[in-house]
Protein backbone atom coordinates (compact mmCIF):
# COMPACT_ATOMS: atom_id res chain seq x y z
CA UNK A 1 0.00 0.00 0.00
CA UNK A 2 1.27 3.14 -0.79
CA UNK A 3 1.28 6.67 1.50
CA UNK A 4 -1.39 7.65 -1.03
CA UNK A 5 -3.85 4.61 -1.08
CA UNK A 6 -5.63 4.62 2.40
CA UNK A 7 -7.82 1.71 3.40
CA UNK A 8 -11.76 2.53 3.23
CA UNK A 9 -13.88 2.40 5.84
CA UNK A 10 -15.24 -0.71 5.12
CA UNK A 11 -11.85 -2.38 3.83
CA UNK A 12 -10.97 -1.33 7.59
CA UNK A 13 -13.73 -2.71 9.24
CA UNK A 14 -13.30 -5.91 7.45
CA UNK A 15 -9.85 -6.35 8.37
CA UNK A 16 -11.11 -5.57 11.75
CA UNK A 17 -12.32 -8.68 11.77
CA UNK A 18 -9.80 -11.04 10.46
CA UNK A 19 -7.31 -10.79 12.86
CA UNK A 20 -8.10 -14.54 13.53
CA UNK A 21 -9.89 -17.27 11.80
CA UNK A 22 -13.35 -16.03 10.79
CA UNK A 23 -16.14 -17.32 8.70
CA UNK A 24 -18.16 -15.15 6.10
CA UNK A 25 -20.60 -14.98 8.53
CA UNK A 26 -19.03 -13.20 11.42
CA UNK A 27 -17.72 -10.49 8.71
CA UNK A 28 -21.57 -9.85 8.04
CA UNK A 29 -22.31 -9.40 12.00
CA UNK A 30 -19.57 -7.10 12.21
CA UNK A 31 -19.27 -5.04 9.20
CA UNK A 32 -22.70 -2.54 9.30
CA UNK A 33 -22.94 -3.36 4.96
CA UNK A 34 -25.30 -5.61 2.85
CA UNK A 35 -23.95 -8.76 1.73
CA UNK A 36 -22.78 -8.03 -2.01
CA UNK A 37 -20.70 -5.29 -0.90
CA UNK A 38 -18.83 -7.50 1.63
CA UNK A 39 -18.07 -10.11 -0.71
CA UNK A 40 -16.69 -7.59 -3.42
CA UNK A 41 -14.83 -5.94 -0.88
CA UNK A 42 -13.66 -8.64 0.29
CA UNK A 43 -12.23 -10.02 -3.15
CA UNK A 44 -10.54 -7.36 -3.56
CA UNK A 45 -8.56 -7.46 -0.35
CA UNK A 46 -7.90 -10.75 -1.07
CA UNK A 47 -6.89 -9.52 -4.79
CA UNK A 48 -4.59 -7.23 -2.89
CA UNK A 49 -3.08 -9.90 -0.98
CA UNK A 50 -4.12 -8.53 2.46
CA UNK A 51 -6.83 -11.66 3.67
CA UNK A 52 -6.50 -15.11 2.40
CA UNK A 53 -9.27 -17.32 2.61
CA UNK A 54 -8.83 -20.41 4.99
CA UNK A 55 -10.30 -23.82 4.46
CA UNK A 56 -10.75 -26.36 7.42
CA UNK A 57 -8.09 -29.44 6.86
CA UNK A 58 -9.98 -32.32 8.89
CA UNK A 59 -6.44 -34.43 8.96
CA UNK A 60 -4.63 -31.66 10.60
CA UNK A 61 -7.12 -30.57 12.59
CA UNK A 62 -6.41 -26.45 11.61
CA UNK A 63 -7.41 -24.12 8.84
CA UNK A 64 -4.70 -23.60 5.93
CA UNK A 65 -4.53 -21.35 3.50
CA UNK A 66 -6.82 -21.94 0.54
CA UNK A 67 -4.87 -21.03 -2.33
CA UNK A 68 -8.10 -21.42 -4.53
CA UNK A 69 -11.53 -19.67 -3.93
CA UNK A 70 -14.73 -20.01 -5.73
CA UNK A 71 -15.77 -16.41 -5.56
CA UNK A 72 -19.21 -16.71 -5.84
CA UNK A 73 -19.63 -18.92 -2.71
CA UNK A 74 -18.10 -16.72 -0.22
CA UNK A 75 -19.63 -18.73 2.77
CA UNK A 76 -17.61 -21.72 1.85
CA UNK A 77 -14.35 -19.90 3.05
CA UNK A 78 -13.22 -18.38 6.75
CA UNK A 79 -10.70 -15.84 6.30
CA UNK A 80 -7.98 -14.13 7.90
CA UNK A 81 -6.06 -10.89 7.70
CA UNK A 82 -2.12 -11.26 6.34
CA UNK A 83 1.07 -9.31 7.89
CA UNK A 84 0.54 -6.96 5.02
CA UNK A 85 -3.33 -6.36 6.00
CA UNK A 86 -2.21 -5.90 9.06
CA UNK A 87 0.19 -3.30 8.21
CA UNK A 88 -2.33 -1.50 6.15
CA UNK A 89 -5.11 -1.57 8.65
CA UNK A 90 -3.04 -0.27 11.29
CA UNK A 91 -1.22 2.58 9.56
CA UNK A 92 -4.92 4.28 8.91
Amino acid sequence: MTMTERLSDIEYDILNAVYFVEPFENILKECNEKEPVIADVLKQLIHKKYIVPMKWDEEKSEYIRSFIYDSDDMRAYNYLATKEGLIAHNSK
